[in-house]
């Protein structure tokens, strides 16, 4: 028998009890007339209108087990991790789906992870000083910054399947989000682009790796340099990939009498040219006719590229302010900010 909201059975009984017939009482609570009967029926021989205990499915997990569940999961986050390392004598093999089913009655939601490049020890300690120093950076100093970066375009996007399961304010905990370094390619272009609060450089596309040849001699000899001497007053920032980091490529850079402005290993959280990659992706997938292929998938971010608004840029410039701030309450680690862009 279906069951009955409570105050429907009280007005159901009522109604019965004044004399009224079992299918006018089906109908003002809108049920079924075998319903009714068996309403009344049950008050007759118990007494009550709530509905007989039911067995349902039998219980797979003690409440041990639950508790062990929910507290071995803060940790691990992963449902098939934590159901392989929930003990238990009477049913050892718990499935991951029973899991997922009580971490949601526990309040915890499955979510998308978020995806962040990979900190140690040793790059936590040199954020945060990093962070302390340019905090009182002003924003007449952070105009005359040139923000480069490199980015790598995918053709297609991951199916997103992985998931974590949180609570609300979990999302940049370092335990509910994904190392980069688990995510391919696939069919994809790299592309590189330095932007400032008034001036950004052309979009240039990669062909092939990324060396300290090929960003010397396709990015620094043709792009860079040339802005930089057309504005002496800016200051290069890129990152600490080895193709930036190379004594061919600091030595070309210091010949040339080009200031650099130190960076932090392993922080796109204080880039703000990862948020124009993201800026651009969500433009470049809004098309109406999406890229057939890398080349075209190329042509359109190109053609983003060149409609970025100053506001947008100077937004972005004006936020590393706030960067800093986000990094020193984090004492180094990830923040808000973390925006890798992937595939």
């Amino acid at each position: 028998m279906p069951r009955v909201p409570a105050h429907l059975r009280e007005r159901a009984l009522v109604m019965l009890q004044g004399g009224m017939r079992t299918e006018n009482v089906a109908r003002a609570i809108n049920s079924n007339v075998r319903t009714v009967r068996n309403l009344r029926q049950r008050y007759r021989e118990t007494g009550r209108t709530a509905d007989r205990p039911r067995s349902g499915r039998p219980r797979v997990t003690t409440p041990a087990q639950d508790w062990y569940i929910r507290t071995s999961h803060l940790r691990y986050r992963m449902a098939r991790t934590t159901a392989r390392g929930t003990p238990g004598k009477h049913n050892p093999s718990i499935s991951a789906q029973t899991v997922c089913n009580w971490l949601r009655k526990a309040g915890l939601r499955a979510c998308r992870p978020v995806v962040r490049q990979v900190l140690t020890r040793h790059h936590w300690p040199q954020h945060r000083p990093w962070a302390q120093t340019h905090r009182r950076w002003t924003r007449q100093d952070w105009q005359k910054v040139i923000f480069t970066d490199e980015s790598r375009l995918c053709l297609t996007r991951g199916d997103g399947r992985i998931r974590v399961y949180r609570r609300r304010h979990e999302r940049y905990t370092e335990a509910c989000t994904l190392e980069l370094d688990r995510f391919g390619w696939g069919r994809s272009v790299m592309v590189w682009g330095g932007v400032s609060q008034h001036h950004w450089t052309e979009l240039d596309v990669i062909s092939g790796n990324l060396n300290a040849v090929h960003y010397r001699e396709d990015i620094l000899l043709p792009h860079v340099v040339p802005f930089l001497q057309a504005h002496p007053d800016m200051t290069l920032q890129h990152d600490n990939a080895t193709s930036q980091t190379a004594r061919s490529v600091c030595d070309y850079l210091q010949d040339r009498n080009v200031s650099v402005l130190p960076w932090p290993a392993k922080s796109p959280d204080l880039n703000p040219n990862e948020h124009v990659w993201d800026l651009l992706e969500w433009r470049v997938r809004a098309r109406a006719i999406p890229a057939r292929n890398v080349r075209e998938l190329a042509g359109a971010w190109v053609e983003e590229w060149g409609n970025i608004s100053q506001q947008e840029l100077t937004n972005l410039v004006q936020s590393m302010r706030r960067r800093c701030t986000a990094v020193l309450n984090a004492a180094g680690g990830h923040t808000r900010n973390t925006l890798f862009h992937f595939c």
